[in-house]
């Protein structure tokens, strides 16, 4: 049970994948033609392979697809009969090459190459197997092909209003659905059961599903950062980790909150409240140090001195945060060895946590929004150690 007011449930709007606006996908094919045009690698066109870069480009929500975009701004999907009619729905404005099941898509892409002037093409090479260039050089012999790293993940790091929008939608959608869960724990509740509570919530209140594998970990269990939940009921537990996130319209949000018995004291007791203290101002810390055109790795640092002064260095295991949107995992990241700087526009999770091995952990993860002068906070939930008591 959470010490704070919980409004009324209420459902989000049920939307469904919404559509990227022909303004928006021209704005964002243009960048990234500006993009090629700004950097040394001269080029007539660029493939992009990747799933999330495709549909970041075009809308797009299907797999199996690639999209040919070139220097004039005109870009073509490459794809097959299964997605033929969405194509036409999710992006009318742009071309089309559609495959038979008889042909593969590499097969594809040398038709439609036969008779262009297209004599050098950037890759993903971060999203490409290996297997696939031997293809493309074995079947397309007329072109040259580059590699590229990044074009289109560094446009992704600046959110626009309707990407901003709709993780404000998937923020608000976990919160109310940590609030509506928490307040019904029992003793026999398992981890297992918190996370799919955790799960039908979010998707009954409008969500398309997890953001990812929702964490709870009671005790010994939180000491774990990456742990997956198990049938472990929280009769005898006292910390309760949960780190969950929702998705909408295929972006995410990223939240994690530190649960905690206080009805008895112990040395454990009080080792936990001194502990979690220190995440807290930690994180207080590296939130006031968020600002554009910082350095990553000075927000990292400004949460990691508040724990080493407390003398917990040694138990803060990972980076501090990173970037999400269409993917839980975006750069720019904020860790010891960051060299990102950070922008107005992006958005981060802020998780200092501490775990100790067999005992159990304390992560406070809040959702922030880099602005113009400072920063934003997304995420509303209290974190207050008198907040974030755990009553079963």
């Amino acid at each position: 049970m959470l010490f704070w007011p919980v409004e009324t449930l209420r459902r989000e709007t049920a939307y469904s994948t919404s559509p990227l606006d022909i303004d928006s996908m021209t704005q964002r094919i243009e960048r990234l033609v500006q993009s090629i045009a700004d950097s040394d690698q001269p080029m007539d066109a660029i493939l992009i392979c990747s799933e999330v870069n495709v549909r970041y480009l075009s809308g797009f929500t299907g797999d199996s697809t690639w999209l040919l975009v070139r220097p004039d701004g005109k870009a073509t999907l490459l794809s097959d009969r299964r997605y033929e009619t969405q194509i036409a729905e999710e992006c009318p404005a742009l071309e089309s090459a559609i495959r038979p099941p008889s042909q593969t898509l590499v097969a594809l892409l040398a038709e439609y190459l036969a008779d262009s002037s297209l004599k050098t093409i950037g890759f993903e090479a971060d999203h490409v197997q290996v297997s696939t260039m031997h293809q493309w050089k074995e079947q397309i012999k007329s072109v040259e092909w580059t590699q590229t790293s990044g074009l289109v993940e560094t446009l992704r790091s600046i959110k626009d209003a309707d990407e901003l929008a709709t993780i404000r939608r998937a923020i608000s959608i976990a919160e109310r659905s940590f609030l509506s869960v928490t307040n019904k724990l029992t003793p026999q509740m398992t981890e297992l059961q918190i996370a799919h509570e955790l799960e039908a919530t979010m998707r009954s209140l409008g969500a398309s599903g997890v953001a990812f594998d929702v964490i709870a970990g009671a005790e010994p269990s939180g000491a774990l950062p990456h742990y997956h939940p198990r049938n472990i009921a929280l009769a005898d537990c006292r910390t309760l980790l949960i780190d969950w996130g929702a998705r909408v319209d295929g972006y995410c949000s990223d939240l994690t909150r530190t649960l905690h018995k206080a009805d008895v004291r112990s040395a454990t007791a009080d080792r936990f409240e001194a502990a979690y203290q220190a995440v807290l101002e930690s994180q207080e810390a590296a939130i006031s140090a968020i600002r554009d055109g910082v350095e990553s790795i000075e927000v990292d640092r400004a949460a990691r001195k508040v724990l080493q002064k407390a003398g917990l260095g040694d138990a803060f295991k990972h980076g501090l945060g990173h970037s999400f949107g269409l993917e839980i995992h975006e750069d720019p990241r904020m860790g010891p060895m960051s060299t990102d700087v950070l922008r107005e526009g992006m958005v981060l999770t802020v998780e200092p946590g501490v775990y100790f091995e067999g005992e159990f952990g304390i992560r406070i993860e809040d959702d922030i929004l880099v602005t113009a002068d400072g920063f934003e906070r997304l995420s509303t939930l209290p974190k207050g150690l008198d907040d974030c008591r755990l009553v079963v």
